[in-house]
């Protein structure tokens, strides 16, 4: 019984070392993660050409809005993400951490958009909106260029029942849907 005594501690250690090695790959594989569940929501913009749709996560907690794209290799054409802030107010973002090009659209309460700007990745340069906001929605960089979106289009979000103005999603204070 003794001679089998180290054998198992043996087998033991080298199971616990499998698995810790295959926790540390799972991670790196997991690098386009997302941190947070987010909620996504159909936004439609309209353009003086149409409407244009974007399935957007919505960032609405402070700690949701502060983690955004970080660590994200890949955002598909079409998504973006849109962050809600309690009142209009002058913002500024970056893109430290951050490895997707993007661009960014500052939007005011009314759902106009204010600006679009372009974003380099990693970058700890601060994009300030020109104006005060109440939203600023990222998506892949060149998409509002491609999809004809420009300042001064507004965007809402689509309920059943149609369209409705941004400042009514129903987001309440504690960043729940």
């Amino acid at each position: 019984m003794r001679a089998n005594f180290p054998r198992k501690i043996i087998l033991k250690s080298t199971l616990v070392l499998i698995m810790l090695i295959s926790c540390s790959f799972a991670s790196c594989r997991d690098k386009n993660q997302r941190k947070f569940n987010l909620p996504v929501q159909e936004l439609v913009i309209t353009t003086q050409n149409g409407n244009v749709s974007v399935d957007a996560e919505l960032a609405v907690k402070a700690e949701e809005r502060n983690y955004g794209f970080m660590n994200r290799t890949e955002i598909p054409d079409g998504t973006g993400m849109l962050f809600v802030f309690e009142k209009d107010r002058m913002l500024n973002f970056w893109m430290k951490n951050t490895p997707h090009p993007l661009s960014i659209a500052y939007i005011d309460s009314s759902g106009t958009i204010a600006d679009i700007l372009d974003m380099t990745p990693f970058s700890e340069a601060s994009v300030p909106s020109s104006r005060h906001v109440r939203y600023a929605l990222e998506v892949p960089q060149g998409w509002f260029k491609a999809n004809g979106i420009s300042t001064g289009d507004t965007v809402q979000w689509k309920k059943d029942s149609g369209l409705s103005p941004l400042r009514t999603l129903p987001v309440n204070p504690d960043g729940d849907l």
